[in-house]
């Protein structure tokens, strides 16, 4: 699982750094987010499980946290997915790209809140255990793909991005604060198994 989330992580880094897309081109850039997004799905869904799944432990944070993450990574499937397209004009690529983009990063926003809560409580006061590490990690990660969200709005009268440099920045910053917590979420995980689930993204 957290070797799934750190790739996924990777391929945001590297997609959204401005170099990469002048030397690939824009249909392989966004095939990058794309894959990233299959990696995210795919480590959200184990982490869902994890956290039970199917049972429906409603009163449990952690289940409560993984489910809205595993949504939020279906949202950027879409969202990458229709990327992809070419021809878009700026309202199509405000409701089938950018909409699913906002969705998907209020939902990790969520998803951090609450793993961040079932570690450190309503207070949310960071703690100086791995665990506190990774959620806050994930938390500001969070935050910061919810920024580049905001930036990559386009705009319909000018058919420009809002700020595609603050949209690229903050998802790379994102992308690292994601890698980061998967990196470390790996050694924790042989023996901090009932953690794990609420922690990883």
């Amino acid at each position: 699982m957290s070797v799934l989330f750190a790739v996924g992580s990777a391929c945001f880094v590297v997609a959204s750094i401005p170099g990469f897309v002048e030397l690939v081109g824009s249909l392989a850039d966004s095939a990058v987010y794309f894959v990233g997004s299959i990696f995210f799905t795919s480590a959200a869904t184990i982490q869902w499980f994890q956290s039970g799944g199917l049972t429906f432990p409603l009163r449990q944070l952690g289940w409560w946290s993984s489910a809205v993450q595993l949504v939020g990574t279906l949202y950027f499937n879409a969202t990458t997915f229709r990327a992809l397209q070419s021809g878009l004009d700026a309202n199509e690529y405000d409701r089938l790209v950018w909409t699913p983009d906002a969705l998907g990063s209020i939902c990790f926003l969520v998803s951090s809140y609450l793993a961040c809560v079932e570690i450190s409580g309503l207070s949310a006061r960071p703690l100086r255990t791995r665990d506190s590490v990774i959620a806050t990690a994930n938390l500001v990660g969070s935050v910061a793909f919810g920024i580049a969200a905001v930036a990559s709005f386009v705009v319909p009268s000018s058919g420009s991005t809002l700020d595609l440099a603050a949209a690229n920045l903050f998802t790379a910053i994102g992308g690292v604060c994601f890698f980061f917590g998967a990196v470390l979420t790996r050694p924790a995980s042989s023996h901090q198994d009932d953690a794990a689930p609420a922690t990883s993204l």
